[in-house]
């Protein structure tokens, strides 16, 4: 059986994460994404807000659950008894990082594969990253995620400034 991680901080989860599990959950039997709790990230959201909303927006997808976890992923996928870790490339730039991530995870887990998709065109441009800098300028991020997440990120952003 081929069990798929797809694992990140995913603070939010944007279009483009929501668009790379609808279809890893078409390639692979199970599809477990796994929101890292990343503490040295500073994430804005915590995690369990977090796998909340990736919980709801995954929810129709049969084949996906959602789970949190901290610590090394090879361990995760030991517990899950996965064997591919799933990782998105929105452009050049990530492939570095991913390459060496994947060779790093090759050595802890030499059974386990690492796998790559890119999210559709339209959503290769979005990133958690500019999502969460444009909501805490007050800007209208609903376009990029989903209107749970951008309603969360408001209700958020707005318990900070009062």
């Amino acid at each position: 059986m081929n069990k798929a991680i797809y694992p990140g901080t995913f603070d939010p989860v944007t279009h483009g994460h929501v668009d790379l599990i609808q279809r890893a959950s078409k390639l692979f039997e199970e599809v477990v994404v796994a929101v890292a709790e990343s503490p040295t990230k500073r994430p804005m959201l915590d995690l369990e807000k977090r796998v909340e909303l990736t919980r709801i927006i995954t929810e129709p997808l049969g084949n996906v659950t959602v789970i949190g976890f901290s610590g090394l992923l090879t361990e995760l996928l030991t517990q899950q008894g996965a064997n591919i870790i799933l990782r998105g490339l929105r452009a050049v730039s990530d492939f570095e990082y991913e390459f060496q991530l994947a060779k790093m995870n090759r050595v802890l887990a030499p059974d386990v594969e690492s796998m790559f998709l890119t999210p559709a065109e339209k959503h290769s441009f979005i990133s958690s990253t500019l999502v969460r800098e444009i909501a805490s300028l007050g800007g209208d991020v609903s376009q990029f995620v989903h209107p749970l997440v951008a309603e969360e990120l408001k209700q958020h952003l707005s318990k900070l400034r009062n």
